[in-house]
């Protein structure tokens, strides 16, 4: 039998979440979302869409989505108690073995949730860390995973110690859990500690190496995950950035020097962002964003073809305002034009017009057109537009290149 001080341990060894993942591929999951107020059904289902996405990127298998319409999360359980019984009795007629919210958990939600279900219980914000846990391949990118592993982990330590829940009175057993939970405690956050001390010196060789680029203009690669950046970087810059069509296939910031005709920049791709990204991994992360908020411009890059594509423009830019870079020229690059799909719209229907029922063409003269901010529509994969955005960013670049280096004759 292995004793607690050993299996907190193991628990909380390095990258142990990534290992377990790695172990357990293939893993037979289902999702669960709510309704509340507001929220429409459609919404909710490509919500679980995307959670689905997220679980086959850390190797599960996506079997069935569960959904219940509640005004509020029940604060014990998350849903009612009729839904956990019929996913109960779902997953032991189809041996599934994890099951997965589409909201973060509080720690008295997953422990009662357990306990009911005798089953593992993910919510988003652990299955997007162990995604990263399992992208991450730098030794900064590691420590950042870590780092908000350890701070997603620490208030829910107590979960891990209800194996001691039967232990009660008697001599020799007054409150042996609660001593070893507050030693394991006090461990984790001497670790949060020295990761977050580690970061700052790495920080600080990152900040001197972004000092010694000169005054070369900067544009930083922005966009939900999954939209072509990576794709887009390796074209513009002829380099060889990972790129999968995956959810976070690129966590390291990878920076490339891009010449067009005779005006250089630098051209940077960063992490992609997502609905919900956990608050633990924009702390964690801050700094590799760095670079965003140190850009001259942005390009943010949207999948065209996504049904969701409006609203993940509202998820980059609100957490453009959380890292404090929206005020940075925006270049937005509708991406993935070759996957668009059009539907023709019945005039005599009585469901409103959807976005699917849209041209590129409508798309290109309305709202989108409408804004000040520039905009082009191109496909990576199949390098339709790219002469246009080359030459669009040269423009842009001379410019600011011109009031940088105002003797230089490459515009003459």
């Amino acid at each position: 039998m292995i004793r607690p001080t050993i299996l907190i341990g193991l628990i909380f060894s390095k990258n142990t979440m990534a290992k377990i993942t790695e172990a357990q591929h293939n893993e037979k999951a289902v999702f669960v979302g709510v309704i509340k107020q507001g929220d429409e059904e459609r919404q909710v289902m490509e919500y679980l869409d995307e959670l689905e996405f997220l679980a086959e990127t850390a190797g599960a298998i996506g079997v069935k989505k569960f959904i219940q319409k509640v005004d509020r999360p029940d604060s014990r359980t998350y849903i009612r108690s009729g839904k956990l019984q019929e996913i109960k009795e779902y997953i032991e007629e189809n041996e599934i073995e994890v099951v997965i919210f589409d909201d973060e958990l509080s720690p008295t939600q997953l422990r009662n949730i357990e306990r009911e279900l005798n089953i593992r219980i993910l919510d988003r914000t652990n299955l997007i860390l162990d995604i990263f846990a399992q992208r991450a391949k730098t030794a900064y990118a590691k420590m950042q995973v870590e780092l908000a592993q350890y701070q997603y982990l620490l208030p829910r330590l107590t979960r891990m110690w209800t194996h001691l829940e039967r232990q009660k009175g008697g001599i020799g057993m007054r409150g042996p859990g609660e001593t070893q939970i507050e030693t394991d405690r006090r461990i984790i956050q001497d670790k949060i500690a020295r990761l977050k001390e580690q970061l700052k010196k790495v920080d600080k060789q990152m900040a001197s190496q972004r000092g010694n680029r000169g005054s070369l203009v900067r544009i930083s690669l922005v966009g939900y995950t999954n939209v072509g950046k990576s794709t887009l970087m390796n074209l513009l810059a002829k380099s060889d950035v990972f790129a999968e069509n995956k959810l976070f296939a690129t966590l390291d910031t990878t920076v490339r020097k891009v010449v067009i005709e005779n005006v250089p920049f630098l051209l940077s791709d960063t992490v992609g962002f997502i609905r919900k990204l956990p608050h633990q991994l924009v702390e964690a992360f801050k700094s590799t964003l760095d670079e965003v908020r140190e850009a001259d411009i942005l390009m943010h890059v949207v999948d065209i073809s996504h049904p969701n594509f409006e609203e993940h423009i509202k998820v980059v830019e609100e957490t453009l305002k959380d890292i404090k870079a929206i005020d940075k020229p925006i270049f937005v690059v509708f991406n993935k034009i070759d996957a668009y799909r059009y539907e023709e719209y019945d005039e005599f229907s009585l469901e409103p017009k959807k976005q699917i029922n849209y041209t590129l063409e409508e798309f290109k003269n309305s709202w989108i057109a409408k804004e000040n901010t520039p905009c082009i529509f191109i496909s990576a994969r199949e390098k339709i537009g790219i002469d246009k955005l080359r030459g669009d960013l040269y423009k842009m670049v001379a410019e600011i290149h011109a009031g940088r280096y105002p003797f230089d004759n490459f515009l003459w």
